[in-house]
């Protein structure tokens, strides 16, 4: 009985229980099994067999795998050192030591360097990230825009020596590969560009017009220096201990031959003219040979011609290289084109999903009201989308010529699809329009009035729409010189009796983000007294207060000094007033124009670093304003954090703040004052902004800047500045007030109010 209540109890687990049995039987036999003879013919040990690439056992083993796990550099520092802080670049590709990719020396002479090298520097400089010439003159005159070391001999092995010397100790560190070729030489910098771009970095690398020493060993060879070789940075480093030995040993008249021999003689390295598949093609210039005429294969691609003799024959060369490589570029374009429109049939649209043009981004689909693009109206003369905000002006400068030249690229392309059929001839644009879509590019529509010619002489005269687009080209960065973060910033602010509310905030924030973060940055105080405060200020200083809250921060920070000047004028011009401060600092200060109403942090410092490049660049942050708490909270209690979307605008009316060097503003200052003349009153109608603008040739960036934050305030405008400036301090006061979704809810309150 008592048997007959177990089994029954324990009849819903029996199929557990078995599955477990069997399942610990199954693994047991299976590891008896595996164990049996403690081998297993199918793993190999690596104690007991090395690891090949491919069928032959010469290929050499694999490296460890270990090499390529990331390991992890304890940081070290050295108790007998004192502590330094750590300067952290903000370059990416400085952070991870990487490299540029090509370095290239053209070896000049003084009896061509105003001649061929300056040909070689127009045809080639823009190619390039960095072109130097080198030459054996000792002060001569440099031409303008090109880079030049003179090592003062003008022995060719001489020159050769010290321009290889050169080389690695101030680039070897910075490029990857090193072309060298010479002035009476024309190079096609897209090719060797695209050649470089499929070479491996970690090799030796000798690269141009293989020839044979004479005299020497057929097997060894050197590269033909009219024709240009590449150097690769391994070979280089490897070459510079030797360097000394070739000098003086290696007697040789011409120095490529010289230096061919030095690398074969001490790294046993011969010049090739194929590596891997790739080709160094260069092409020898006869005496009558016509660039336009040229048809052979070895002349369409060649990466270099030797010899050039005179200037007029390099730019022919150039012109006929771009022309070729023009070509190529509308051929494969064609074909790009070719394969999207096959595919865009296996598409589920099918040909209904073909995008004009093909090849180019889709156009923008706004998502709200608010994103739509707006489309600008104009005609042959006039735009009806002005800058001032007028609803009509003057069509002039960059836009007219850009109208002209869609009006003859409209009128071309017409001609080019109906002929010979009928023959175009533009008698009036009725209605232009235009709108800038940031996925795309520029686009057009344009109704034109054309006088239409047939074959047989018939005059006709049609209307016809005509869609055109100018496609936002390749994006490319633009070679910038380098900048370090280590740059002490001298951060000046005015002050006048208006800002007396705002300052207090001021010094929290520059204290609190600046001098309790230890950043390389002082503040100069700039008190601007009216006629009648500058007469009582012994009885009474209207900034007694600030100067007050500036001694307190000495007192806390006892190596901080924050020196001020006083100014007494009628008109705060801000011209006058950097006159000031530009004269008692030295020339290579960077400075930092700013507002009582900035709030300074070391984000926005470190790009003022960046932006700001002396004799290259200025840099004038477009600020992030906050609106009105009044109409934007309303009563309500305001965030903590600021919505950009809600809280604010960025203000690209205003150009208070600003970075420059003293040098860059000293020299745009200079070529002002020799306009003005004796026109001081024209120093009270324009700003910083415009000075640069008009009077430097340096460029200009603008941009917005999230770090940089202005609280609310009500701008006070001169009306004494220029009617630009005036008008747009105005415009930046009604655009600061609140958003239209805000100002539209204040109305309607108000409204409600009124009505009750």
């Amino acid at each position: 009985m008592r048997l007959a209540i177990a089994l029954s109890l324990l009849r819903p687990a029996l199929p557990l229980i078995l599955g477990l049995s069997l399942g610990c039987s199954l693994s047991l036999l299976r590891v008896s099994w595996i164990q049996g003879d403690g081998k297993d013919p199918c793993v190999n040990k690596r104690e007991d067999a090395e690891f090949y690439v491919g069928k032959e056992r010469d290929a050499g083993p694999v490296p460890d795998i270990d090499d390529f796990k990331p390991r992890i550099v304890p940081y070290y520092r050295d108790p007998n050192k004192p502590y330094k802080k750590v300067l952290r670049t903000r370059y990416i590709q400085t952070e991870l030591g990487f490299r540029e990719r090509l370095f290239v020396a053209i070896l000049t002479s003084k009896n061509t360097l105003n001649t061929l090298a300056v040909a070689v520097n127009r045809t080639l400089a823009h190619h390039f990230h960095h072109l130097l010439f080198f030459s054996g003159l000792r002060g001569g005159k440099i031409p303008h825009g090109m880079q030049v070391v003179s090592h003062g001999d003008e022995r060719p092995v001489w020159l050769m020596y010290e321009t290889v010397r050169y080389i690695h100790d101030h680039f070897a560190s910075q490029y990857d590969w090193f072309y060298v070729t010479q002035d009476d030489t024309y190079t096609q910098a897209e090719r060797i560009k695209s050649l470089v771009k499929h070479l491996s970095i970690n090799q030796d690398l000798y690269l141009g017009r293989a020839e044979e020493f004479i005299g020497g060993d057929e097997h060894a060879k050197y590269c033909h220096g009219g024709y240009g070789y590449l150097l690769s940075r391994s070979l280089l480093l490897k070459l510079q201990k030797y360097l000394d030995s070739c000098r003086n040993d290696i007697l040789s008249v011409r120095p490529d031959e010289w230096l061919g021999r030095c690398i074969v003689d001490f790294l046993g390295m011969s010049c090739v003219t194929e590596h891997q598949g790739l080709q160094y093609y260069s092409f020898e210039l006869g005496k009558n040979v016509d660039p336009v005429k040229e048809d052979r294969a070895d002349f369409l691609k060649a990466f270099s011609v030797h010899p050039v003799t005179d200037v007029t024959m390099m730019y022919r060369l150039h012109k006929r290289f771009s022309e070729i490589e023009l070509e190529r570029t509308y051929e494969e374009i064609k074909q790009l084109q070719l394969q999207i429109k096959n595919l865009t049939f296996l598409t589920p649209k099918g040909a209904a999903g073909a995008l004009w043009p093909i090849g180019i981004n889709p156009p923008f689909v706004p998502k709200s009201r608010f994103e739509v693009i707006n489309w600008e109206y104009f005609t042959e003369d006039h735009l009806f989308s002005c800058f001032d905000g007028s609803p009509k002006c003057e069509l002039s400068g960059a836009n007219k010529a850009d109208v002209n030249d869609i009006l003859e690229t409209a009128l071309e392309q017409l001609n080019q699809l109906y002929q010979p059929s009928l023959r175009f001839y533009k008698k009036q644009l009725l209605n232009g329009y235009r709108r800038f879509d940031p996925t795309r590019g520029m686009e057009y529509t344009l109704d034109l009035l054309l006088d239409t010619v047939t074959q047989k002489g018939h005059n006709h005269v049609l209307v016809k729409r005509v869609n055109l687009l100018r496609p936002l080209s390749k994006v490319e960065i633009i070679p910038m010189p380098y900048v370090t973060e280590a740059t002490r910033v001298q951060i000046v602010l005015p002050l006048s009796v208006r800002d007396l509310d705002y300052v207090g905030n001021f010094l929290d924030v520059f204290a609190m983000n600046t001098l309790d973060t230890h950043d390389n940055a002082l503040l100069t105080l700039l008190f601007i007294y009216d006629p009648y405060d500058a007469q009582r200020v012994n009885q009474l200083d209207v900034f007694a207060g600030v100067k007050f809250m500036v001694g307190e921060l000495e007192k806390r920070y006892s190596d901080v000094k924050i020196p001020w000047i006083s100014v007494k004028t009628e008109v705060p011009s801000q011209i006058k007033l950097m006159d000031i401060v530009s004269k008692k600092h030295p020339m290579d200060t960077l400075f930092f124009l700013a507002g009582v109403w900035t709030e300074i942090n070391m984000e926005f410092l470190n790009r003022c670093r960046m932006n700001a490049i002396s004799n290259w660049q200025v840099f004038f942050p477009v600020h992030f304003q906050e609106f009105n708490p009044v109409l934007v909270y309303r009563g309500e209690q305001s965030s903590s954090t600021t919505d950009f979307l809600r809280d604010g605008h960025f203000d690209h009316h205003i150009s208070v703040e600003a970075c420059f060097y003293n040098s860059d503003y000293m020299a745009a200052r200079t070529k002002m004052a020799a306009d003005i003349l004796d026109h001081d009153e024209v120093l009270e109608s324009v700003d910083v902004f415009d000075v640069f603008l008009r009077y430097s040739e340096l460029h200009l960036f603008r941009a917005v800047e999230p770090a940089l934050v202005q609280k609310y305030a009500l701008r006070d405008c001169n009306p004494r500045l220029s009617e630009e400036v005036y008008h747009r301090c105005v415009l930046s006061n009604l655009e600061g007030l609140a958003s239209r979704s805000h100002l539209a809810m204040a109305l309607f309150e108000q409204e409600q109010a009124n009505s009750t």
